[in-house]
């Protein structure tokens, strides 16, 4: 990471789901450029642990993105304690285990749909009065490549990175007025705890084959579009996805 940017000085961003993997990976990645970093996660230790890597400019927060009030009133305490929310990075999600349609129970879809879909809403609600009123934000959701071009597995978890991206192209029309910047990264295949988990090794290394650059992607991909989609490189950029992927998924225009 490039210690040396300074574009995000004096920004306050919320990283959901930043106690490891993709998250920290951005919450880090923002406070290198320069922003104070509110920590989200379930895991009270996880999110300590990134905000130990972060130091003074980290605040770290647990809480159950799908426990509505308890997400909304730590987010508006932990805003209180470091600064108003600029930037929000929806990246809270779980994984589709690779299930075909005939695995997921009602219990697993409505898992996917609280964490994945309601968690980001409730977030996003919690903090968009604030960035109303000082007439700034960026709200970053972190998609997939799956909800471009599909997935053979896993529908219920392509439906709900879906609708992230549907999230997006209508709150940036409802916020612009407000000078609010919202848009999506939507990542292809990145080799983290949680894909491994819900695909294995094995898989991911074959969907790596596909790829036409060859390779899958890293951490860092993915987080240098956050940080730039965070930056004011991008105020005139709204309602975009963008999909670093290797070329894995490619949607004309």
């Amino acid at each position: 990471m490039d210690s040396s940017d300074n574009s995000l000085d004096g920004k306050v961003a919320l990283v959901t789901g930043a106690g490891g993997g993709m998250g920290r990976n951005h919450a880090v990645m923002l406070a290198s450029r320069g922003a104070a970093v509110i920590v989200l996660d379930r895991y009270q230790d996880a999110a300590e642990e990134t905000a130990g890597q972060i130091g003074a400019r980290a605040h770290a927060v647990a809480t159950d993105v799908t426990d509505v009030p308890a997400l909304q009133a730590a987010i508006a305490t932990a805003a209180n304690a470091i600064g108003p929310v600029d930037i929000l990075v929806n990246n809270a999600g779980i994984g589709g285990q690779g299930l075909a349609i005939e695995d997921i129970d009602e219990a697993t879809f409505d898992a996917m749909v609280a964490v994945n879909m309601k968690g980001s809403f409730f977030a996003t609600q919690a903090v968009v009065p604030g960035m109303k009123e000082r007439r700034y934000g960026k709200i970053i959701n972190i998609s997939s490549n799956f909800a471009m071009g599909g997935a053979a597995f896993a529908s219920h978890y392509a439906a709900c990175k879906s609708a992230l991206s549907g999230f997006v192209k209508s709150w940036a029309r409802e916020l612009a007025p407000w000078n609010i910047a919202v848009n999506a990264v939507a990542p292809g295949i990145i080799e983290t705890d949680m894909t491994l988990n819900s695909i294995g090794k094995d898989r991911i290394e074959g969907m790596a084959e596909d790829i036409p650059m060859g390779r899958i992607g890293t951490l860092n991909d993915i987080s240098w579009a956050v940080a730039w989609l965070a930056s004011d490189e991008t105020d005139f950029m709204t309602g975009q996805v963008l999909s670093p992927n290797g070329g894995a998924t490619i949607v004309g225009i």
